[in-house]
C-alpha cells in the first residue's frame, strides 16, 4: 500500500502544474448608465483575454499588471451577468498576438 501511495506522489510531482492566470474582474456603470466590466492583469505575464457580452466577443492582449478598457454593453437591459470573460497564458494561444 505504501508503494502506490509514493507511486502516486512521485506522478503528481513530474506532471505540469497550469494553473489559470490571477486576474480580477471588474464591473460598474457607465455615466450614461449601461453596463460595462474590465479585467485586471495580477500577473507579470502577457494574457490572452476576451470579454463577450450578447455574443459579441471582444478579443485582446492584456499586459502584466495592468488593466484592460472598460468594455461597455449597447443595451441598458444588461447588466454585470450578461458579461462573460476569459484570460489565459498567450503562451498557450500565440494567434491572439494579432488582437494587440
Amino acid at each position: 500500500m505504501r508503494k502506490i501511495g509514493l507511486i502516486a506522489l512521485l506522478f503528481s510531482l513530474c506532471l505540469p502544474s497550469y494553473a489559470m492566470p490571477d486576474i480580477r474582474i471588474e464591473h460598474g456603470k457607465s455615466l450614461d448608465g449601461f453596463a460595462r466590466a474590465r479585467i485586471i492583469n495580477n500577473t507579470t505575464e502577457i494574457l490572452a483575454c476576451y470579454v463577450a457580452i450578447d455574443g459579441y466577443k471582444k478579443k485582446f492582449v492584456l499586459g502584466p499588471l495592468k488593466p484592460s478598457t472598460w468594455y461597455k454593453a449597447t443595451d441598458k437591459r444588461f447588466n454585470y451577468k450578461h458579461f462573460s470573460t476569459w484570460c489565459d497564458y498567450l503562451e498557450f494561444y500565440p494567434h491572439y498576438a494579432k488582437y494587440q
